[in-house]
């Protein structure tokens, strides 16, 4: 069977292992008990319950995990003497209403173990099957702020690196978004935010290159915050802790080597709209990093659009992206 996820040319991390990345997946439209059924069928695996709203499927790539993304309900517990007595009265009764408002309201989340690149075919596979059977994402109703998050692992951990991806994440950030379909429910919420101009000007000037620590620090005096496109917070947590604590602590940041890109909307319902478009994407990105020729002409690139100029004035950088990226065989 043909592959529709594109493959980055550094498949490896520093150790020689292939990278991996870790998916997660918000859907609504599938009951929890049907969501989990299915996906254990699709995925191969054996599902074991958690709680009420959290199931582990043990499959042969590792657990995966579905849960209601809500922390609230997930620790609802009716014999708690905070739950109004009339609630607990009502016991079960009152617990489908919750389940059956729940479902309805806050998405539900598949979460991935970290995944060899070489295998995001079952991701591809597992979010087709789920539009067939009923699932939904962001466009089925307005008040659907659903998301679709990739954390790719580094090919190693130097402030260089790092600095790489940052700066053609920053020169990309406009192709990316144009990319897919910006729900309306996410434009007027602050789920979701760019990265200041102030930072990016930083960040993408041309003698910019600080060590790990001064990379860190920049970041974090413009982002304290997990809400960015591309978070830096759990790679921080997992390089210097205590720097990362200096700045932010919140206790949903998970230290991992990896980047946290949380892309705009999920539009699983979309029969045009696959997994694979959205990796692909970042595959241009992963290709323009290793290209250090390119990469630096982009660079150079983006810079000058951020001047004033005729050109400027008349035609956008995402136009311009867009065109380079063809007339360089990315697109």
């Amino acid at each position: 069977m043909p592959t529709r996820c594109h493959m980055p040319d550094v498949m490896t991390n520093r150790d020689g292992e292939t990278r991996r990345i870790g998916v997660e997946i918000e859907v609504s439209g599938l009951s929890f008990d049907k969501l989990v059924a299915l996906a254990a069928r699709l995925l191969e695996g054996e599902a074991s319950s958690r709680s009420r709203y959290v199931s582990a499927i043990d499959t042969r790539l590792g657990e995966f995990t579905i849960e209601l993304d809500s922390d609230p309900i997930k620790r609802m517990d009716l014999q708690d003497e905070s739950v109004p007595e009339s609630l607990r009265e009502l016991g079960g009764h009152a617990m489908d209403v919750i389940d059956y408002a729940a479902e309805r309201l806050v998405p539900l989340e598949i979460v991935s173990p970290p995944l060899p690149f070489d295998t995001l075919e079952t991701i591809e596979r597992l979010t087709d099957e789920l539009r067939e059977a009923g699932a939904v994402g962001s466009r089925e109703a307005i008040l659907y702020a659903f998301g679709l998050q990739l954390n790719p692992e580094l090919p190693d951990l130097e402030a260089d690196t790092l600095r790489h991806y940052l700066q053609t994440f920053a020169a990309l950030y406009d192709w990316l978004k144009s990319r897919h379909q910006l729900d309306f429910s996410r434009k007027v919420t602050t789920y979701i935010e760019p990265w200041s101009g102030r930072y990016v000007d930083r960040l993408v000037a041309a003698d910019y290159a600080p060590d790990m620590a001064g990379l860190m620090h920049d970041y974090l005096n413009e982002n304290p915050t997990r809400n960015r496109a591309l978070d830096l917070l759990p790679l921080f947590a997992h390089l210097d802790k205590d720097l990362l604590d200096r700045y932010v602590k919140d206790p949903r940041i998970k230290s991992r080597p990896t980047l946290h890109y949380r892309l705009p909307d999920c539009d699983i319902d979309n029969p045009h709209w696959h997994f694979s478009s959205v990796w692909n994407d970042w595959v241009v990105l992963e290709q323009v990093v290793a290209n250090t020729e390119h990469r630096k002409e982009l660079l150079d690139l983006f810079r000058a659009s951020r001047t004033l100029s005729f050109r400027n004035l008349t035609s956008t950088w995402k136009t311009r992206c867009h065109r380079w990226l063809e007339n360089r065989g990315y697109v």
